[in-house]
């Protein structure tokens, strides 16, 4: 899979998994976050290497993430999107999740997934919205 980089002012959104932070990426999953307590660095990890990660860098450290689970086809879940406290109000997030979906390998994925709590108004800018049939999704999520 081919690298790619945005720029923006002094930010850089990249997909180079050698820039990422993982020791910031775990610490804010499992301290900060409401969807990801008690994930483990080893899971933290291992859900990066097969992954599709976009890291937001700014002022030389990373300050964002994300990452798409993806077959590159058919479907991706969009997931562990976060922006650090002190960069939030920027546009950040919205420049992060505009890179992600107009990513050259992620354009022609027409089934698109996430959860979240509290950022609705974020991602129906993209194309998001609540689940058509509901009924007919299901989910299996075994206990931690």
């Amino acid at each position: 899979m081919r690298v790619a980089e945005y720029r923006r002012d002094s930010y850089l959104i990249s997909t180079d998994k050698s820039k990422l932070d993982v020791g910031l990426i775990h610490d804010f999953l499992v301290n900060v976050s409401y969807w990801a307590q008690g994930r483990t660095l080893a899971t933290v990890q291992m859900s990066i290497e097969h992954s599709l990660c976009f890291g937001l860098y700014g002022d030389d450290r990373q300050v964002g993430f994300c990452r798409v689970v993806t077959d590159y086809a058919t479907f991706a879940w969009l997931c562990d999107v976060f922006i650090l406290d002190e960069r939030r109000g920027r546009g950040l997030g919205k420049w992060l999740i505009e890179c992600v979906t107009s990513h050259p390998d992620l354009k022609t994925v027409p089934r698109w997934l996430l959860a979240t709590r509290d950022a609705h108004g974020l991602y129906s800018q993209f194309g998001f919205q609540s689940l058509e049939g509901p009924e007919r999704w299901m989910a299996r999520i075994r206990p931690s």
